[in-house]
């Protein structure tokens, strides 16, 4: 279902500065450390986002009234420019559960830094991580290392996916634990994204490697 601006009624201060065109940039939100409780929010200030199932499982538990059985569906959304998102969602049906899904996902868009933070490359745009970085969920532990233009995406399939959504085209990984656990691998590798937001540096070091405020 399409985002209509026009029908949207804010509930939230920054809902209604974002249709007020106060706030036009997301980054103003991220930058100031706002929550995000509206998801028009995000529709409105990334209408672009794409949304890619990651893992369809069906999941069962015992209740007194019987067995219960739900559906678990994993989402990500990205813009491939530089913002992602990862989220989940349960429900009897799959059709509710990847909705529930991507509205998690939305709720946890953040802002991915990219550069050309490998060593061998000198080309300045934003097509790696700039940092090594890792990320853990469960039993699994992922490391995101800057690679040169043209080395491509060398990360699982799961990687793969939020690698492109988040916009980064080359990357060296390492994975380790049960990576074929869809939920883990995809969580730990969406934690190592958000560790690239925590790195301190110079700014003259983050021009150096191709990254830049804006």
């Amino acid at each position: 279902m399409s985002f209509d601006m026009e029908e949207w009624e804010p509930k939230t201060k920054i809902g209604r500065m974002v249709k007020e065109g106060i706030i036009t940039d997301i980054d103003e939100i991220f930058e100031k450390g706002l929550p995000i409780m509206e998801l028009e929010i995000v529709d409105a200030l990334l209408p672009d986002l794409d949304e890619e199932v990651m893992d369809v499982n069906l999941v069962q538990r015992m209740h007194k009234s019987g067995r219960k059985v739900n559906f678990r569906v994993i989402v990500a959304v990205g813009n491939k420019n530089g913002y992602a998102g990862l989220g989940q969602g349960k429900a009897r049906e799959v059709g509710p559960a990847i909705r529930k899904a991507v509205d998690d996902a939305k709720y946890n868009v953040i802002k991915v830094r990219r550069g050309c933070g490998d060593w061998g490359c000198v080309c300045g745009r934003k097509h790696t991580v700039p940092f090594k970085v890792n990320g853990k969920t469960g039993s699994v532990t992922v490391t995101l290392m800057p690679a040169p233009a043209g080395v491509g995406l060398a990360i699982g399939d799961v990687g793969k996916t939020i690698m492109k959504l988040a916009g980064i085209n080359d990357i060296w990984s390492k994975t380790s634990g049960q990576t074929q656990t869809t939920v883990n691998f995809a969580n730990a590798t969406f934690e190592a994204l958000k560790e690239l937001n925590k790195v301190k540096a110079s700014e003259k070091d983050l021009k150096s490697m191709g990254v830049y405020s804006k």
